[in-house]
């Protein structure tokens, strides 16, 4: 009675696309570079929150992501009664 995991082989199109379409694709965009960065300075001229966020995000990578873990000391993790 098998179990069917030695099947499971996961999703036939996960991961990364091939270079070759990655390469056609930049090859395709390549011609509108100077429209995105002329539409990107005009948005950043009219103060646009989006695109400051988009370029920082670009030029300085985005922050880390912090979360605040608080820790009730008032109960045990495991029972202390005997």
């Amino acid at each position: 009675m098998a179990d069917g995991r030695k099947n499971n082989r996961g999703h036939s199109n996960s991961g990364r696309k091939p270079k070759a379409e990655e390469q056609a694709l930049i090859e395709k965009l390549s011609p509108l570079e100077p429209r995105a960065f002329k539409a990107l300075t005009t948005a950043l001229d009219e103060g646009h929150s989006w695109a400051v966020k988009l370029y920082f995000e670009y030029v300085y990578g985005k922050p880390r992501e912090t979360k605040d873990l608080t820790i009730i000391s008032e109960q045990p993790l495991f029972g202390l009664d005997e």
